[in-house]
């Protein structure tokens, strides 16, 4: 399978401890994609594509997804408001943990690098949408020089579709893409 990857932007949130269980699953991986190397260095989390074809070489640099990783404090519930009164009650704690966060946020070239498996690993990235439940990815992609458009909002498909059009008072070398109305415009 082959294809490209022209546009992608994602703001993609999800736990961290979610996208490992995802990975210890074995989840399917795309043709060519034998297994996905997680590794972490400190506050980035980088997981890269472990080629099955012998044609790519051992130094070929394959394509890889990177993720900052934060921790967000989350509570069982809403904490209250205050009001900000001089005489305030003694304020029950709200139970909380800290979690951490693997953010796929940024342009193609921030979340998605190098070129060998980079549409595979873009239908991992795909699949990671789909868990997630705050975010968004939306992306052009090419597969046997049909364009798709692909739209993702916390964890659910939303349409989308590509629309080429030609625009007269638009430079030539600048062209580009535009999200208007839900659909990609280029």
């Amino acid at each position: 399978m082959s294809g490209r990857v022209y546009r992608l932007h994602s703001t993609l949130e999800l736990p961290l401890e979610d996208l490992q269980d995802h990975f210890a699953s074995d989840p399917e991986l795309p043709e060519g994609v034998e297994d996905v190397d997680i590794t972490r260095r400190n506050n980035t989390l980088i997981l890269k594509a472990v080629s099955n074809d012998e044609s790519i070489g051992k130094y070929t640099p394959t394509a890889q997804l990177k993720a900052s990783v934060s921790e967000t404090r989350v509570y069982e519930e809403e904490p209250p408001r205050t009001g900000g009164g001089w005489m305030q009650e003694e304020e029950e704690e709200i139970p909380s943990e800290l979690v951490e966060f693997a953010c796929f946020k940024g342009d193609r070239e921030t979340v998605l690098q190098n070129t060998a498996l980079q549409y595979q690993m873009f239908l991992v990235l795909r699949e990671i949408a789909l868990l997630s439940e705050k975010g968004t990815l939306t992306a052009i992609t090419e597969v046997d020089e049909e364009l798709h458009a692909h739209r993702i909002v916390e964890g659910e498909e939303r349409p989308a579709s590509v629309e080429v059009v030609e625009t007269p008072n638009r430079d030539a070398e600048k062209g580009g893409v535009e999200w208007r109305d839900n659909k990609f415009i280029s």
